[in-house]
């Protein structure tokens, strides 16, 4: 029996990078060996067991065989007569396909330390075909690394082209869209997620109301790149740099999916796109089962974004009504969480980037003495129900009238 550590945890060491977690491939042996050793089992399509100290993964040297469409349209074959080049050469990409002995030996039988050196995500073998997943974890790795340089080898993109044409990716089960999708937003460049599947041709297929962005004109006085798509993808790119939320990147991203059903005839002006988007975001939230507090910040920056981007212009009464309307009172920090999305949509706009955003810092103001004013025994006297939220609506009111007032000047 020969045990390797195997995949991420070999390709991060040999770029510099933490190794977060490690995974261990078992060479000529049965799982009761691995029983009787202590290893816990935990697969269920195939032998994984947990190191009884570590809790590590230990799998054990593996075949796969398409019988069926989708990612679970496969056979596992596993036995003592499985070598390691043979599991290595299952996985999606050389940089994932290599394995370090227990002496420190790379084995590297598909050539991904010579990727890694040239920045290379290249697929391993063409059973890359087989499984639709890999697609999205092609894209997801592109926007990992992207910040070092790596992009998608010529081939790679020709056979996801491939699949993506081909029907495959209708395959995909909403879990592994989301999952995937999460994972690649948490990522430095989570726009370059996107890029990579648009170009291959999955991104009208698993994100159809982001792919129609693209080709759609907005008014080049406000935005300099014009293609409302390409404004998307910039202002995700400055949403990573402003907050490491996935919820707040995808609210950005979505924030502007009504545009893409502006009639031709009104570009390219979008004159009520912010409550249009609000029907495709639902789409997709119900399609991939997007949770709760990602759709839910997503509406409110669909919903709100031209009105927080008009903060310093607002009436009191307009203010108070934006701070009741996405229930500040109630949840600040996803009110903080919507200033942040729409600070990346104003500052997601070519040239534009790096453009201060007051309006953000106001409405923070404004929610801090509006949420900080109550009511005082002697002003409850003789009120109920009702009355005393009237009283305090009206005392939060003059508390607003208050501050903008004096920041006038500030911002004229």
């Amino acid at each position: 029996m020969e045990v390797y550590l195997v995949g991420g945890a070999v390709r991060d060491r040999l770029l510099g990078l933490p190794v977060r977690e490690r995974d261990w491939v078992v060479v000529g042996a049965e799982p009761a060996e691995l029983e009787r050793q202590g290893f816990v089992p935990v697969g269920r399509e195939f032998p994984v067991f947990l190191h009884p100290e570590t809790h590590e993964e230990y799998a054990l040297a593996r075949l796969e065989r398409k019988v069926a469409p989708g990612y679970r349209g496969f056979v596992t074959h596993f036995s003592p007569d499985v070598t390691l080049e043979e599991d290595l050469r299952r996985r999606d990409l050389t940089i994932n396909a290599m394995a370090e002995s227990s002496t420190g030996e790379i084995i590297d039988p598909y050539g991904g330390r010579r990727d890694l050196e040239n920045r290379v995500l290249r697929h391993v073998s063409e059973a890359f075909v087989e499984d639709p997943v890999r697609v999205l974890r092609v894209a997801r790795f592109a926007a990992r690394f992207a910040d070092l340089g790596f992009t998608v080898a010529d081939e790679t993109r020709e056979l996801m082209r491939r699949m993506a044409a081909s029907g495959e990716l209708d395959a995909l089960v909403p879990e592994r869209v989301w999952q995937e999708t999460e994972r690649a937003l948490a990522q430095s460049r989570p726009d370059v997620y996107f890029e990579v599947l648009r170009d291959c041709g999955a991104l009208a297929i698993v994100f159809p109301e982001v792919d129609a962005l693209f080709g759609v004109p907005q008014p080049e006085r406000w935005h300099p790149e014009i293609d409302t798509g390409v404004h998307t993808m910039l202002a995700l790119r400055c949403a990573a740099r402003l907050s490491e939320s996935t919820a707040v990147r995808f609210a950005v991203l979505a924030h502007d999916l009504g545009k893409a059903l502006t009639p031709r005839e009104h570009w390219p002006s979008h004159h009520g796109h912010e409550e249009a988007g609000v029907a495709p975001i639902e789409a997709l939230a119900s399609r991939l089962r997007i949770p709760g507090e990602h759709r839910d910040l997503a509406l409110l920056a669909a919903r709100h974004h031209t009105k927080v981007h008009r903060a310093l212009e607002l009436r009191p009464g307009t203010l108070l009504e934006l701070l009741e309307t996405t229930d500040a009172f109630r949840r600040p920090e996803r009110f903080a969480d919507l200033l942040l999305a729409c600070e990346a949509d104003a500052r997601g706009r070519a040239g534009l980037e790096d453009r201060p955003y007051p309006q953000a810092e106001y409405l923070r103001r404004v929610h801090s003495v509006a949420a900080s004013t109550s009511l005082t025994e002697n002003e409850r006297q003789g009120l109920a129900g009702p009355a005393i939220g009237a009283k305090l609506r009206e005392k939060r009111f003059a508390a607003i009238a208050a501050l903008r007032a004096g920041t006038k000047n500030e911002h004229p």
